[in-house]
C-alpha cells in the first residue's frame, strides 16, 4: 500500500500529466500506462479521469497473487 505522501504525488501528476501518474504507479511498458495514453490523445479530462480511477481504485498488486495461486 502506497503512503499517503506518494499517493497525493501521483494523483497530482496524474491532474498535470496523466499518463505520467499511471507510470508512476504501475511501470512503463503496461496496459493501464497504454489505456491512458490513448484516452489522453483523444481528450485530455477522459486521461484525467482514467489516471485517478487506475491511481485509486486499482490495485496494482492484484497480479500478484493470482500467479502464485498457480505454481
Amino acid at each position: 500500500m502506497a503512503s499517503g505522501c506518494l499517493l497525493l504525488c501521483e494523483i497530482l501528476l496524474s491532474i498535470i500529466l496523466p499518463p505520467l501518474g499511471v507510470c508512476l504507479r504501475y511501470g512503463c511498458c503496461t496496459v493501464e500506462v497504454f489505456i491512458c495514453l490513448v484516452l489522453t490523445i483523444l481528450g485530455y479530462l477522459p486521461g484525467i479521469i482514467y489516471a485517478l480511477y487506475a491511481i485509486i481504485c486499482i490495485n496494482p498488486d492484484r497480479d500478484v497473487d493470482r500467479y502464485e495461486a498457480l505454481a
